[in-house]
């Protein structure tokens, strides 16, 4: 499926926006049989934390960008607005530095120092807005200095070319690396669009796989991992795509990381984490499955929240 993208072909090097994708699928060794997973499944992870800026959201982020310049809706020189709670925003900014625009990025306060850092080195300006309003404060405030006329909304939470990029990329990714093998796929529910796009690819090649999406239980406060106020839920959400969804706790979440970094080598974030917590729970009811988890970024942008041994 993957070929060299044209600039490669044509100098002969790859530049940084032709190496996102492409990221391995890896097995887990030693969870599966020490959580009691039945012998015959098969637990991979797609390391999406490979990707230049470090995360899945590498892929709609120049995606949106790329698409948008192709309908004329922009061009270098101009400012975009995001409401992000991270990882969005961090690959947006990467892209927004390839390409030549202005970025001004919206996320609550309480979100991991690193993540915020790391979109300052890449040249965004951040809006804080504070803790209470959560995501939908932020996505309210960037629709309004949209219409106040400071700059365009690429509005992940909408925006086809967010699930397009993941029904385009990620999901012949995982179809061919598992040699059309794979039985179910499990995805955080944040945006949706890794879910939604991943889980259409999948399900045209092969109707019978499941796919499960991981969403927050009562209380929890997983980055990445959302449920949303039926006035908030994204638009490029289909709920025809997912079979089952689980919920997963926040202690579980955090857990979860700290013993794949500890038993398998494999340092995730939280909501990385709980997908494999998810992942994990499905295999302990199945035989003979093979299930695909998204390992969507690296544990690196959460140090800072307390959930690793400093």
């Amino acid at each position: 499926m993957s070929h060299a993208p044209e600039s490669a072909v044509q100098t002969g090097y790859p530049t940084i926006e032709d190496v996102i994708g492409r990221t391995p699928l890896i097995r887990l060794q030693r969870l599966p049989g020490e959580l009691g997973a039945p012998r015959g499944n098969v637990i991979l992870g797609k390391l999406e934390g490979n990707n230049p800026a470090g995360s899945v959201k590498d892929r709609p982020a120049i995606s949106m960008i790329r698409r948008a310049e192709e309908r004329g809706e922009i061009r270098p020189g101009d400012t975009l607005i995001e409401a992000t709670s991270g990882n969005t925003g961090i690959a947006l900014a990467m892209a927004a530095a390839i390409r030549g625009y202005r970025m001004v990025l919206i996320m609550p306060e309480d979100l991991s120092i690193e993540r915020a850092q790391t979109m300052r080195a890449y040249g965004a300006e951040l809006i804080l807005t504070p803790r209470a309003g959560g995501m939908e404060h932020a996505r309210d405030l960037a629709e309004q200095m949209q219409r106040d006329g400071k700059g365009r909304v690429l509005d992940q939470f909408a925006n086809a070319d967010n699930p397009r990029a993941h029904f385009e990329s990620t999901g012949p990714e995982i179809w061919e690396q598992t040699g059309g093998r794979i039985t179910h796929f499990v995805s955080a529910m944040g945006t949706t669009g890794t879910i939604t796009g991943v889980g259409r690819y999948l399900k045209s090649v092969k109707p019978a796989v499941r796919v499960v999406g991981a969403q927050p239980a009562e209380g929890s406060r997983i980055p990445g991992i959302r449920k949303w106020p039926e006035a908030y839920l994204p638009k490029i959400h289909d709920p025809s795509v997912v079979d089952e969804l689980v919920l997963v706790s926040q202690a579980d979440a955090e857990d979860m990381a700290r013993r794949l970094a500890r038993e398998e080598g494999l340092f995730v974030g939280i909501s990385a984490a709980g997908a494999c917590w998810v992942a994990l729970q499905l295999a302990r009811q199945l035989h003979d499955a093979t299930i695909a988890f998204i390992v969507c970024d690296r544990g690196e942008r959460y140090l800072s929240t307390g959930v690793f041994p400093a």
